[in-house]
């Protein structure tokens, strides 16, 4: 089999692709899915790097080819890796677009995590949830009520009408992460449970944001109305008060948080007292991840995950 190189990237490619790539998309597409039976691996590596240069919007038409064309095993598994490839690499083109936006919506970054195990992921449908709760909270707040008010309310339609709960510790499981599961399922671990909650709680002008603690992840209210003349004078971290989502809602102060970390033989850092950045948030949640199929022993999506988080500073 002889080689020769591409004019324009200089790489050395089978011959016949130089011919194929002359042609249309649709016949071309049609041409390199023909060859990926090719028991010869150097040609399915040009195949794929073809097939992986047009992106997403060939998914449709090699699902299309898995269902209706069979020409064996190693062309499906095939087919299926490559759908695969292109999938994740759109997972990490669009987790790098957050990470340079401006804002780093939070939300947003939490699909673009949840697309990894989710490609098909309907992302207008997880708003509408999100709106739904959002709505039912809305219309019992008013400006009259204080913090700790305004949160029993969240809290009793957030964990009592739309029945939200922390997921067992014993069997991580990656749904337990993945917002776009919590919504459906309503069990989810500390940190997805938190996020859902900020998420919405920011839409409604509470200052609730996620505090980044060992082996637990919290929330914090914070005294964005300069209320802090009446808070604890050892609190010097502008938090009026902490919430526990995981516990549905529990309100506690600084010394639980001291007393947490004493209990795991930690000293008090600043970190754990005060909320964290979204990218650290995501940068959890892949965290969190990769510990649930490690304990399933899913040893691809581990190093794949772990490359998304490497992504992140």
């Amino acid at each position: 089999m002889t080689l020769e190189k591409d004019p324009d990237t200089q790489f050395l490619v089978w011959p016949p692709l130089l011919f194929l790539c002359q042609m249309d998309q649709q016949t071309t597409i049609q041409a390199l899915v023909r060859l990926m039976d090719d028991p010869a691996e150097l040609i399915f590596q040009q195949v794929r790097q073809e097939l992986m240069k047009m992106g997403t919007e060939i998914i449709p038409q090699l699902e299309s080819s898995w269902e209706q064309d069979y020409y064996g095993l190693l062309f499906q598994d095939r087919i299926e890796n490559v759908i695969h490839d292109i999938q994740f690499e759109e997972v990490k083109a669009q987790l790098k677009a957050w990470l340079n936006s401006a804002d780093k919506d939070l939300l947003k970054g939490a699909v673009v995590i949840a697309k990894y195990q989710y490609p098909g992921l309907d992302e207008q449908n997880v708003l509408n949830q999100i709106q739904m709760i959002r709505r039912d909270i809305w219309l019992e707040l008013n400006d009259h009520q204080t913090a700790f008010e305004q949160v029993k309310i969240f809290n009793r339609i957030f964990f009592g009408m739309h029945r939200f709960q922390g997921a067992s510790h014993q069997v991580p499981s990656p749904h337990h992460s993945l917002v776009n599961v919590v919504l459906e399922n309503k069990k989810g671990n500390p940190l997805s449970l938190c996020l859902l909650y900020s998420v919405i709680a920011q839409s409604l002008d509470l200052p609730i944001y996620g505090v980044n603690l060992p082996n637990h992840f919290v929330l914090a209210y914070m005294d964005s109305k300069h209320s802090a003349l009446h808070m604890d004078n050892e609190d010097a971290y502008g938090v009026l008060f902490y919430i526990n989502a995981f516990a549905k809602g529990s309100i506690f102060d600084a010394n639980e948080i001291k007393a947490f970390l004493k209990g795991i033989h930690l000293n008090p850092e600043r970190s754990y007292f005060e909320p964290c950045s979204n990218s650290a948030i995501l940068k959890r949640m892949l965290t969190n991840l990769i510990y649930a199929f490690q304990q399933a022993g899913a040893a691809q999506k581990v190093n794949e995950l772990q490359e998304l988080r490497a992504l992140i500073p």
